[in-house]
């Protein structure tokens, strides 16, 4: 029998010495009512909550859990090298090896640079972006994600609108909107950032455009800006090099982040020789920045992907739990909108304005063991099993079940339906 009475006390004592309880993108204040917020355990493709509760995992921690959660060889790693070094004066030579294997992986790069999270290899973007020829503005597709900083963040309390004075928006896959966007910019435009693919949260996914990527190239060229591709959330999961060589279009600049690890905390930012100068010119740095534990752990992952068929795992995992998931919904008379690549599925229901049913329906997978988010894209792990599927399949059913009997009784989110409204 699910349970959260353990969770709930962890909540009451949180609200008393952090602000809100939580903060960020780990708080489940847009969650379904019961999602619990505090996880004790994770093992492969599961996640045990504070009171023991177990799950099949389809957030992978929003990303980083690429592998499995502790895989063996990364953890191998990261207990070899920290009984060498970790954080000291200097990085460790393994910051070389790490570099040079992003070089040889990933086609338009010359060189790298690591830092931690997402939001600081899109922030470096940026800056070296404007370090290039001393310009200003960036164009950003509407609504898309490039991190947490004062400039992109999407709840903008806290900052100036000083700090997003010279971000041009415009509509992603849309041509004309990037070209009017080019044209507002001027002589100004320092860059253009772009998703790997349209995954905003609350909305379909939706794959590039090729003539929309190429015609970001082209204008990039013709401006003398720089292209920059934020792969933060999509890379390793559609290629094994960045996410835009799917569609022939290769960036000055692309942003790593989450899986590079395997959930260790690293991130990187990598470039072409024409971007190289700039990067050398802006200064950039963290305590942690050159942590040697997290460069071996990203050092082990690479290896991994580049020797074995994890991609192609993922890819067919993700295709058997789609079509599993739609035939069920299809069975019990609702219609699913599952779009975006198999290994980071959105999924989301028709004629769900509020989002009450998809919101019902996570609520009563997560009660039989299944971990979902009824707005953000889920992400498919190289651990995950046909076994997995099968019993996620088996939630999912009974859960389709559940909320096909109290449809004309599901209630919106309150939490969800104050920050639509605001």
């Amino acid at each position: 029998m699910w349970s959260g009475s353990k969770d709930k006390a962890l909540r009451e004592r949180a609200a008393e010495v952090i602000p809100n309880g939580m903060y960020g993108h780990m708080s489940t204040v847009l969650m379904p009512e019961d999602y619990p917020q505090f996880f004790t355990r994770a093992e492969g493709t599961r996640i045990w909550d504070a009171d023991g509760n177990c799950y099949i995992d389809y957030m992978c921690a929003y990303g980083p859990n690429l592998l499995g959660y502790g895989r063996s060889e990364v953890m191998d790693a990261v207990r070899k090298q920290q009984a060498k070094s970790d954080t000291t004066p200097g990085p460790a030579p393994v910051m070389v090896e790490l570099a040079e294997a992003m070089v040889a992986m990933i086609s338009h790069a010359d060189w790298a640079m690591f830092c931690k999270n997402g939001s600081d290899a899109t922030m470096m973007a940026l800056m070296i972006a404007r370090a290039y020829r001393g310009k200003r503005k960036v164009l950003v597709a509407k609504n898309a994600y490039h991190g947490a900083m004062p400039w992109n963040t999407p709840r903008p309390a806290g900052t100036l609108p000083e700090d997003r004075a010279h971000v041009i928006t415009f509509d992603y896959n849309d041509t004309d909107s990037l070209a009017d966007a080019v044209r507002e910019a001027g002589d100004d435009l320092a860059g253009i950032f772009a998703a790997p693919f349209r995954h905003d949260t609350f909305a379909d996914q939706s794959l590039p455009d090729a003539e929309y990527a190429r015609t970001a190239r082209k204008l990039c060229d013709e401006r003398d800006a720089l292209l920059i591709v934020d792969d933060v959330r999509a890379g390793l999961r559609v290629t094994r090099d960045c996410s835009w060589e799917t569609v022939g279009v290769r960036p000055d600049l692309s942003a790593w982040g989450k899986v590079l690890g395997n959930g260790q905390p690293i991130s990187s930012l990598v470039g072409n020789d024409r971007a190289r100068k700039a990067a050398g010119e802006i200064f950039v740095t963290g305590s942690f920045w050159f942590s040697a534990v997290p460069m071996a752990a990203a050092l082990a992952t690479l290896k991994i992907v580049n020797s074995t068929d994890y991609l192609e795992r993922m890819q067919d995992i993700g295709d058997t739990f789609r079509a599993g998931l739609c035939a069920q919904a299809n069975d019990y008379g609702f219609a699913l909108r599952h779009t975006g690549p198999s290994t980071l599925p959105m999924v989301l229901f028709e004629e769900d304005p509020d989002l009450r049913v998809g919101y019902g329906f996570c609520r009563e997978a997560m009660q039989r063991g299944v971990y979902f988010s009824p707005y953000h894209n889920m992400f498919i792990n190289a651990a995950m099993t046909e076994q997995d599927i099968a019993e996620t399949l088996e939630a999912t059913g009974a859960a389709f079940e559940a909320i096909k009997r109290s449809r004309n009784s599901l209630k919106p989110s309150a939490a969800l339906a104050a920050l639509m409204g605001g």
